[in-house]
């Protein structure tokens, strides 16, 4: 995996990140950082690449377990530490899972899966912080 990360230039906090899959990612600062809240903080995105990863491992589960899953939602809510390096200490994530007809043990399962064995971010990010998860299904049509 690559990633080059490049500085917009002396006006302010702004990096773009291209990626060795060819996308880019822009991320600024907090205007009392020098940003000018252009785009996502770092630790914002590390906040929504671990909800990226954990719904991804949660809606393949599903599928492969022939499941209707139709939607796959994660609010993430993260507390940091107050002090240098301000990692994340805890996180939470309420996973809403829509679909038709989906057993409560599959969804629950699928989630507890994902933190415990498949997803690489929560893997990371449960090294400092306190990981907990809760489960909303909701029946679609």
């Amino acid at each position: 995996m690559e990633c080059t990360v490049s500085w917009g230039g002396p006006q302010g906090m702004l990096f773009t990140a291209q990626t060795g899959s060819g996308h880019v990612a822009v991320m600024d600062g907090a205007p009392d950082g020098g940003g000018n809240n252009l785009a996502p903080r770092p630790m914002e995105l590390v906040l929504a690449g671990t909800g990226g990863c954990t719904a991804y491992d949660v809606v393949l589960i599903l599928k492969r377990g022939r499941h209707a899953v139709q939607g796959c939602t994660v609010a993430m809510q993260a507390e940091r530490a107050e002090t240098d390096p301000k990692v994340f200490t805890k996180i939470h994530c309420a996973f809403t899972v829509t679909g038709k007809n989906l057993p409560a043990a599959a969804v629950e399962r699928a989630v507890q899966l994902s933190h415990e064995k498949y997803c690489s971010a929560s893997a990371m990010l449960e090294k400092t912080a306190q990981m907990t998860w809760s489960v909303e299904i909701v029946e679609t049509a």
